[in-house]
């Protein structure tokens, strides 16, 4: 029972490795369909981060439910019904079908169905393996092979990066619609004038704070009268992000 038990253990996990592994090298080239090296990282490293996405969610997803359902299916087979192994493979795509339920998409549906089918027809390729007492290496050494060959093809296909300016990192900063920083200079220098009765000084200035990736200093300094005050807010900026890194001092009264 327990030799029986764990070559079962086996066989479900290796079947799941195996779909989620090619599950997530196929939405990743899906999602790179539209890549554009303006905008994202170099290809090759956008492949690692949608794949690793996408093989946490399908690898949660078909090793939790994939496997409890498969496990129930093999009971259903061995306890009453004896199906051949054609049927078992089709009983899975059906229960595959219900990702599609949970996302209220028939794309989906049919997603889940390829991705049990898949798991099925590893499974009873596998079973039929071990019951001939030959090797199941090759079952996970091709997957990871076939993550490796892709990575590496969209490595060396992927147009060099662009290099990120500290321009495009003013642009990026004060580019929000609607916010306080819609006020100050669009490209690094000072602006003065005056703004409900102050004078007001602001000004926009950028330094390097590691590779790619730039701090964007919004500076203001007012005065009327004997009152004055100033107020710095800075954001990390790289190609893809901007964060607020920094504030100092009590924003100007008239903004209140």
């Amino acid at each position: 029972m327990k030799s029986k038990t764990g070559s079962m253990i086996t066989r479900k996990l290796i079947a799941s490795f195996v779909a989620a592994t090619i599950t997530a090298i196929y939405f990743t080239f899906g999602t790179l369909e539209n890549y554009n090296p303006q905008t994202v990282e170099p290809l090759g490293e956008s492949f690692n981060s949608w794949f690793s996405l996408f093989l946490i969610y399908a690898g949660g997803i078909i090793l939790l439910y994939g496997s409890a359902v498969s496990v129930g299916i093999e009971y259903i087979q061995r306890k009453w019904l004896k199906l051949n192994n054609w049927l078992y493979i089709l009983l899975h795509g059906l229960f595959g079908l219900v990702n599609g339920v949970w996302f209220a998409s028939w794309l989906m549906a049919l997603h889940g169905m390829a991705a049990a089918l898949l798991y099925a027809f590893m499974d009873r390729w596998l079973y039929k393996r071990m019951a001939e007492k030959k090797g199941i290496k090759e079952f996970v050494l091709v997957p990871l092979l076939l993550c490796v060959i892709s990575w590496g093809v969209m490595f060396f296909i992927s147009p060099p990066s662009p290099p990120f300016t500290k321009e495009e990192a003013v642009k990026f900063a004060t580019s929000g619609n609607g916010t306080v920083t819609d006020a100050f200079p669009k490209k690094a220098g000072k602006w003065q004038g005056t703004v409900n009765g102050y004078e007001v000084q602001r000004e926009t200035s950028v330094q390097k704070a590691g590779q790619k990736i730039y701090l964007v200093i919004f500076t203001e300094k007012w005065r009327k009268g004997q009152e004055t005050g100033s107020w710095l807010l800075s954001y990390q900026v790289d190609k893809g992000s901007c964060t607020a890194y920094a504030e100092e001092g009590e924003r100007p009264p008239y903004y209140k």
